[in-house]
């Protein structure tokens, strides 16, 4: 049996499971119609002309992991940002652990999709922001149809929590391939604050296949900071859908450091519905061997006085494959935009590849909007220049690719989330260097 055809059929078994609420269930009922319209996508379509997910999709996944693991924190706490007190969301196979969560409902709600879902006094926010700006195309589609577990952010007017929020997935091998797919829906009311550390960690050789989406809503003044670490086991493919509505002066970042993983596909979408506005989007990706890496990204200035900022850098190694598709839309009357989108790469081995197309689609005639992108290699004088004062030739590699991805660094705004980056980033290149933050 395909795939596809596999997770129609699961469907009724799934909605069986799960609480029931009327209208949740039309939702996923339509999305399933649809993912069984579409199916998975292919290159045929110009949108993934250059992912193919052939390769992941001949595995016979488990759609509902049957067996519940437990995991000592001893045996996974390299994975989380332990440095400092969070607020932690943590999922087992697709499964709520309890054991390694650290939730709240004390001002705020901090928990599960799951219970909002099912409990009456959730229904007002499920009822105005679940599913309202998820794109209805294919694998976003496929989510919404077995929507159910995931994190659930509520975060009212004026708060300003206090500490971090991880967003951990693990996958712990306990079938043969597996299949996850969590969703998320993260509410930030007017001039609230929260910052968000999401990941999706295997623990197996096994296959895993990880299809995210997450829903994200800015209020007028609110403030959040997003951060998603990818650095998955060589077996595990992640699609991420993120989709984030900004209202007037709010002010949304996400940062995205792709470093594993098999194929990994982030798509990032922002729709701006207000003025005086920012929204930044800054990635870094250090890839190797035969791993794949590609970056959708869709900012849509809708209304006039408002900035985003792009910053996406590569470093490419062996065969390993980079794909940037950045779109900037200006509406008519978003006049006085200012878009900024900049995509550089570094090509390590010959054999690397990278994809690019930056695109801008102007209506306006009133805006500053500007797109640049970069395909290179290390710069030789620079090297031989390091090399003459002592430096030796892989450490100056080295710290000409950090320096070459410093500019995303610099707007980390949770120190240890630099420090955490700033190791990865020296074990991807394989150097031990005392970078300086």
């Amino acid at each position: 049996m395909e795939l596809k055809d596999k997770i129609v059929s699961s469907y009724v078994a799934f909605e069986n499971d799960v609480d029931i609420n009327s209208e949740i269930h039309n939702i996923r009922t339509k999305a399933l119609q649809n993912f069984e319209t579409l199916g998975f996508p292919t290159k045929k379509l110009e949108a993934w002309k250059y992912t193919s997910l052939n390769s992941i999709l001949k595995q016979d996944y488990s759609i509902f992991p049957n067996k519940e693991n437990t995991i000592e924190f001893a045996d996974v706490k390299q994975y989380f940002i332990h440095d400092i007190d969070t607020y932690k969301i943590i999922f087992i196979d697709g499964k709520y652990s309890s054991f390694l969560s650290d939730v709240t409902h004390d001002g705020k709600d901090i928990c599960l999709l799951s219970s909002a879902i099912s409990k009456h006094k959730y229904s007002p926010v499920i009822e105005n922001y679940f599913n309202k700006i998820a794109k209805q195309d294919n694998l976003t589609s496929l989510n919404t149809a077995f929507a159910n577990e995931g994190a659930y952010i509520y975060i009212p007017r004026n708060v300003e929590v206090e500490k971090p929020i991880q967003i951990i997935n693990f996958t712990t091998g306990s079938e043969a391939a597996t299949m996850i797919q969590p969703r998320n829906l993260i509410v930030v009311e007017e001039n609230a604050h929260v910052q968000i550390i999401e990941r999706h960690q295997s623990l197996t050789d096994n296959a895993v296949l990880s299809n995210v989406v997450t829903e994200v809503y800015a209020a007028k003044n609110a403030t959040v900071d997003y951060y998603k670490i990818q650095n998955d086991n060589i077996n595990a493919s992640l699609v991420d859908n993120t989709y984030i509505e900004q209202k007037t002066n709010s002010v949304v970042s996400v940062h995205t450091f792709s470093f594993g993983g098999n194929i990994t596909r982030n798509n990032l979408n922002f729709y701006q519905r207000g003025e005086h506005m920012d929204s930044i989007l800054k990635g870094i990706t250090i890839i190797e061997g035969k791993q794949h890496v590609d970056h959708h990204t869709l900012v849509h200035h809708i209304e006039p006085n408002c900035e985003s900022h792009q910053d996406y850098k590569g470093i490419f190694d062996e065969r390993s494959t980079g794909v940037f598709n950045g779109k900037v839309i200006v509406n008519k009357e978003a006049q006085k935009t200012n878009a900024y989108q900049q995509n550089n790469n570094v090509l390590i081995s010959d054999k690397a590849t990278i994809n690019a197309k930056p695109q801008l689609e102007i209506f306006a005639d009133d805006v500053k909007c500007s797109h640049g992108c970069t395909i290179g290699q290390l710069d030789d004088d620079a090297l031989f220049y390091m090399q003459q004062r002592g430096i030796p030739k892989k450490e100056g590699k080295a710290l000409l690719m950090f320096a070459f991805a410093n500019t995303v660094l610099e707007s980390v705004k949770i120190p240890e989330v630099k420090q955490r980056i700033t190791k990865l980033i020296a074990e991807k290149l394989n150097v031990n260097i005392g970078f300086d933050l």
